[in-house]
């Protein structure tokens, strides 16, 4: 898996300083010109992974954080579709994972070829560390590479 530094997206550290003032973080932010309307898709989750993100959050950091863009991009054609990161979500840059600590996720390790699962306990720019539960009640943290991990998404019971 690739890790893709969030600050490195053009205009991700504006719009996470906006969102975070809200008490959010920006997951991803996708900003494409199409048609002569840029299209802006965002997606947020909140400052603490165990929460969910709801519709009245979504539209409150929509209200605030589009007309800002508009004015980054010196645009009022746009179309924004602002979503929380959902219930199954697909981590698509290894970067992502420190928004997520705390919240339970499963791992495709190439080393074993299986998925792995446990709870995000930290991530940094090369590896990530679960705490998996035992069949016995104990724990064990494991810590995987990125270049060892193929996918990640969410577990949703």
């Amino acid at each position: 898996m690739e890790y893709i530094a969030l600050d490195s997206y053009p205009h991700y550290t504006e719009c996470e300083k906006i969102v975070s003032e809200l008490g959010f973080h920006l997951v991803e932010l996708k900003i494409s010109p199409q048609n002569g309307v840029t299209q802006i898709l965002a997606t947020i989750t909140g400052k603490d992974s165990s929460v969910n993100i709801g519709v009245n959050d979504c539209s409150r950091v929509h209200k605030v954080l589009l007309p800002a863009l508009e004015e980054m991009l010196g645009t009022d054609n746009t179309y924004m579709e602002l979503t929380s990161p959902g219930m199954e979500r697909n981590i698509k840059n290894a970067a992502e994972f420190s928004l997520f600590i705390g919240r339970e996720i499963r791992v495709y390790d190439k080393t074993v070829t299986d998925w792995v699962g446990g709870i995000l306990k930290a991530a940094n720019d090369k590896t990530v560390t679960l705490e998996e539960t035992k069949e016995d009640g104990s724990t064990q943290e494991k810590t995987l590479s990125f270049e060892n991990i193929a996918k990640a998404k969410f577990i949703h019971l």
